[in-house]
């Protein structure tokens, strides 16, 4: 089942208000956004960067990281009154203006 992003923010509301009892703190928030995305960055350096997992280190999956960034991420949208629909869009119009010619004349990104 596909979600839109609107309903995916629709969804985390929901359930904190249903089942989380209430928000944490944008701060709070903020401190477990860095949380998830320092486990999302210590999985994929060790899955594709040089490092190796430590004996007895659990090989997490690699969605479910993203998902914990994603959830976190969609909860301060909520908690700050941020349509992530319309701020994609519009970030994604911004990125295509700024970068229509920009990438296709970077040397580093041509094939070899």
């Amino acid at each position: 089942m596909e979600i839109t992003i609107h309903e995916a923010q629709q969804r985390v509301d929901s359930w904190i208000k249903t089942i989380g009892v209430r928000y944490f703190s944008e701060l709070t928030n903020l401190g477990i956004l860095m949380e998830e995305v320092g486990e999302l960055s210590r999985l994929i350096v060790r899955r594709y960067g040089d490092q190796s997992f430590k004996p007895g280190e659990n090989e997490r999956l690699l969605d479910d990281e993203m998902a914990d960034v994603l959830w976190v991420l969609l909860c301060l949208a909520n908690q700050t009154g941020v349509n992530l629909t319309e701020a994609f869009q519009r970030n994604m119009e911004k990125k295509t203006k700024r970068d229509a010619e920009r990438h296709k004349q970077n040397e580093k990104l041509k094939e070899i």
